[in-house]
């Protein structure tokens, strides 16, 4: 109860409760059909994955990436209660050739066709749409924008910031580290060189990012991003240590395969997206911290007191510091 609370809390989702906008309504149906499928109802999850899309045309990449954890939790499954052999893969390749359809042995075959039917259709729909934009398509055209990745890491980690700013996440951090210190160091400067190539080359500046200073994003953008040619590249090494602790306390609770088809679908979503808009994170942000299994309540009710503290001052600025354009009449708010 606790951590529904808190979620609900979340700035980024409870600001735009109030206004007219889909994200709430988006965020809802995604959730549904995502809870749908984990009680194993397809078909029900099916039918309000395809509400999601009438809502938001994205949504198509949630659709598909709940298909791919109903085929991965039906493989388990499977695996389990077909196969009492010693030698674990086979017990998976056995649980995935059934999930996929490539064996026609198994339990419940009506399960396996809903979830492929899911995923057919979430492939034949992303392959026919020659775009996901909607309004003004000019100004919402794909563009590869890879810093978006970044960016998300970074907010979602700020979002969580009494979960992921602990003594223990710290000490477990540095023992993995001390692990596999040369895997590892690989890895960052890997890491380190696709940041920077990101950044450098994929870092979009939106028309709209430069000229509407009614929402935050802006003033992040012109006085951190923008205050000095070299910050930019500065934040590359706090991107890549958020995304390390989000994968990090991923891996505690998830398989790879799991955290690999979140990511994809969390870049699938945000990569095209020219604008620099945080509540495009919300969902890819709520899968996150209900897979991450905190469960230390004190570190929860740090982050809703943190919420509340966000809302209050969001709420303040939109309702008591409204400003007028020169070049346009009418009252202009602060929002998200």
């Amino acid at each position: 109860m606790l951590h529904a609370v808190v979620l609900s809390l979340y700035p980024l989702h409870w600001f735009f409760t109030f206004l007219y906008y889909t994200d709430v309504a988006s965020v809802t149906a995604v959730l549904a059909m995502y809870l749908a499928s984990l009680k194993k109802n397809y078909w029900f999850s099916a039918l309000i994955g395809a509400f999601a899309v009438v809502i938001r045309q994205t949504n198509i990449i949630w659709v598909l990436f709940v298909a791919c954890t109903g085929i991965i939790n039906i493989s388990v499954a499977h695996a389990k209660h077909s196969t009492k052999t010693d030698e674990p893969d086979v017990s998976i390749k056995h649980g995935l050739a059934y999930a996929t359809g490539t064996n026609t042995e198994g339990f419940n075959l009506r399960k396996r066709k809903i979830v492929k039917s899911i995923g057919n259709s979430s492939s034949s729909l992303l392959a026919s749409s020659p775009s996901f934009s909607s309004g003004a398509k000019e100004a919402h055209a794909v563009t590869p924008h890879f810093a978006q990745m970044l960016y998300f890491s970074l907010v979602s980690v700020l979002a969580q910031a009494p979960m992921h700013f602990t003594i223990t996440k710290a000490v477990d951090l540095f023992q993995m580290f001390r692990k596999s210190r040369a895997l590892l160091f690989f890895q960052m400067f890997l890491a380190l060189v696709v940041g920077l190539l990101s950044v450098h080359f994929f870092s979009v500046a939106h028309p709209y990012l430069l000229a509407d200073n009614r929402h935050y994003p802006f003033y992040l953008w012109k006085k951190v991003i923008m205050a000095h040619w070299s910050i930019k590249y500065l934040l590359v090494p706090v991107y890549i240590c958020s995304w390390l602790s989000i994968i990090h306390m991923l891996g505690k609770f998830r398989s790879k395969i799991w955290a690999l088809a979140y990511f994809l679908a969390t870049a699938a979503v945000l990569v095209p997206a020219p604008l620099i808009e945080f509540r495009y994170y919300t969902i890819p942000f709520y899968f996150l911290v209900l897979h991450c299994n905190n469960r230390d309540d004190q570190s929860w009710i740090l982050t809703g007191t943190l919420y509340i503290g966000v809302n209050i001052f969001t709420m303040m600025m939109f309702l008591f510091r409204p400003f007028h354009w020169d070049h346009e009449p009418g009252i202009q708010r602060f929002i998200w």
